[in-house]
């Protein structure tokens, strides 16, 4: 019972849009502006940095605390990776947005983060450099989601299930930045 508690809260505090409501606080409907994306790059270019900050700690929130309630309640790996995995797909796939919703990257660092948080600021280190080098969040993104997802599988020691889940979850990453990819490799992808 405990485990689908813990998922069933993963989904639903994983699809609360807190970009779209932090920037309808702020009197704009973040769907309707830039990327049209909920996330906190969009955020960053609707409202400033200062507002992204808040929607990356929020969305980042979303993944980690399933993942480290259900490590502190000491579940099975296979219930705590769920729970995180379904934290992630909560956001891109939002009830509260009719199913849609942003691309997962904040709620998959979240996750990594009470996985690993040196896999995690691994990763995330990496995006801040390549976004830093290119201003292309969303390439920033990939290779960041990629970095911890390859630190977690060669030198840490999971069970399975965290390594499957830190795969699934930046293969998923990846499949909702396809549109962004074409755009990078037809060298059309906008810069922050």
């Amino acid at each position: 019972m405990t485990a689908i508690l813990l998922c069933l809260a993963a989904y639903l505090f994983g699809s609360i849009p807190f970009g779209v409501v932090v920037a309808r606080l702020n009197g704009v409907d973040l769907r309707k502006v830039g990327s049209g994306n909920i996330g906190a790059t969009n955020v960053a270019r609707a409202l400033g940095k200062a507002w992204a900050v808040v929607v990356l700690a929020a969305d980042a929130a979303k993944g980690f605390v399933p993942v480290w309630l259900g490590r502190r309640l000491d579940l099975p790996p296979s219930v705590v990776a769920l729970a995180g995995f379904i934290a992630i797909t909560g956001h891109m796939f939002t009830i509260f947005l009719r199913g849609r919703g942003g691309k997962g990257v904040a709620t998959s660092l979240g996750v990594a983060l009470a996985l690993s948080p040196l896999a995690a600021l691994t990763g995330f280190a990496v995006y801040i450099l390549i976004f830093a080098l290119t201003r292309l969040s969303s390439l920033g993104s990939l290779l960041g989601v990629w970095t911890f997802s390859t630190f977690i599988i060669v030198g840490h020691g999971l069970p399975r299930p965290y390594l499957a889940l830190a795969i699934g979850g930046a293969a998923l990453v990846t499949l909702r930045h396809r549109e962004n990819i074409a755009r990078l490799l037809r060298g059309e992808e906008k810069r922050t």
